[in-house]
């Protein structure tokens, strides 16, 4: 299971960012007293009581933003309530319930995860009646905080762990392999619903010649040597003319993304016959900053077999996608059937690359040993030192290390690691999260130098 994601979301200016600076610890979110300041998510990797969680702040909802950026941020807002696994209902004590608090809760309503409604700004005891009045909004127990003076941090935190999902969930296998699913992806008329027929092996999808058929994203369930699948087929993307987009457009983008999200492997359809275009591009970026396991097809290789070697596409790709350079390619003919259930195969091994786990032992000594052929860089005449490492999610692979100075280990270092770590374990084709984290000072814990003693 992935890292759980508690989502911070409310009306402008209620306290979001504070909340998230608050619960870290640590100042991570820009504080201003005005609505707007928050326009992009902002997540911060949290650990209490031994549980890690993803803690994640959003925009205002219902915010007109001055910089005509209120689609944006209503975009990041969504795709944030859509990946949670709790969410922080914040209001304002102070102020008191108004129209949009209400408006937020009736857009979390039908929701199935569970909601805390965190009355913020409840600054002393006798604040606490006042925020009573947010029990009418009926989503639950009301906990009031205050994170200018420090009132019920931990109560807050405790009532988070609690909704968690059981860790038993999280680790243990289930019993029977799960139904994956996945997400075609890629400009109009690539083959995309071709591709889908030839999977399911009945016509159901509409296939057309003519561009943009599919308007909307469509489930196909099937099965394939007895286990179950569902391709999530979705509208083709084109790229518009000028600054003028049609609403079967836009949308068609935003259900893609969605798609990427609901997702366990993505395929990113590519036209042999065509050069990348922007929205190819667009679509990549989505599905790395998503963290998806990616599939790059390139459909109707009949046309160009014996014209073009694959070799030369390979460079193609990875020069057009740099940070795809670990997802496999698929060269097929969907209309034939070539190579079509080999990529599917295949698209199992991502899935299951995706939860596969390795132990804290094995981590640190893959760690050590990339650190011992190529050392931290300095930063301000200090080498950082990595103290050890640990995987605390899946789905995808998560990892964590604990060091002297995040900020000193810089992101070329960072893909150093990844591509050490990588190139040794069992997700070498899957993207893998990496967060950095500050040793606390009762953490006393250095298995990478003590492994380094060890072996001398």
């Amino acid at each position: 299971m992935a890292v759980p994601q508690v989502v911070i979301v409310g009306r402008p200016n209620v306290g979001k960012s504070s909340l998230l600076n608050w619960l870290a610890g640590i100042r991570i979110a820009v504080v201003e007293d005005r609505p707007g300041v928050t326009r992009d998510r902002v997540d911060y990797l949290m650990e209490h009581n031994d549980r890690f969680f993803e803690l994640i702040d959003t925009g205002g909802i219902g915010i007109q933003d001055e910089d005509n950026l209120t689609q944006h941020i209503e975009d990041q807002i969504q795709t944030a309530i859509d990946s949670a696994t709790i969410i922080l209902l914040v209001v304002d004590t102070r102020e008191g319930l108004i129209p949009l608090d209400e408006e937020v809760a009736r857009r979390l309503r039908n929701l199935a995860v569970p909601v805390i409604c965190v009355a913020n700004k409840s600054d002393t005891q006798k604040l606490d009646d006042q925020a009573a009045d947010f029990y009418r909004l009926g989503r639950g127990k009301v906990i009031p905080v205050s994170t200018s003076q420090n009132r019920n941090r931990s109560t807050l935190l405790n009532l988070i762990l609690e909704r968690l999902p059981p860790e038993s969930l999280e680790d243990n296998e289930p019993a029977s392999e799960p139904e994956m699913k996945v997400a075609i992806v890629g400009r109009r008329n690539v083959g995309k619903s071709t591709f889908v027929n030839t999977l399911a092996e009945a016509e159901r999808m509409i296939v057309s010649e003519v561009a943009g058929t599919t308007r909307d994203s469509v489930d196909v369930r099937f099965e394939l040597d007895g286990k179950a699948f569902v391709a999530i087929d979705t509208p083709g993307i084109r790229r518009p003319q000028g600054r003028k987009k049609s609403s079967i457009d836009f949308y068609g983008f935003h259900r893609a993304q969605r798609s990427i999200r609901r997702a366990d492997v993505v395929f990113l359809f590519l036209d042999a016959t065509q050069r990348i275009s922007k929205i190819d591009k667009q679509l990549c970026d989505y599905i790395s900053q998503s963290y998806k396991p990616c599939f790059l097809v390139v459909n109707k290789w009949d046309q160009l077999v014996n014209t073009m070697p694959t070799e030369k596409w390979v460079y193609y790709l990875h020069d057009n996608f740099p940070t795809m350079r670990y997802a496999p390619i698929a060269f097929i003919t969907a209309q034939t059937g070539k190579n079509v259930k080999a990529l599917l195969n295949h698209g199992q091994m991502l899935f299951k690359q995706s939860r596969q786990r390795i132990s804290t032992g094995q981590l640190n000594r893959l760690l050590r040993e990339a650190i011992r052929r190529n050392p931290p860089p300095m930063h301000h005449n200090r080498r950082p030192k990595i103290y050890y490492g640990t995987q605390v999610g899946v789905q995808p692979p998560t990892l964590v290390l604990f060091c002297s100075n995040p900020a000193g280990i810089s992101k070329p270092y960072q893909r150093y690691l990844l591509g050490s770590v990588r190139d040794q374990l069992d997700f070498e084709e899957v993207p893998i999260k990496l967060y950095l984290r500050k040793r606390q000072q009762n953490d006393r814990r250095d298995e990478i130098k003590t492994n380094e003693v060890e072996a001398t």
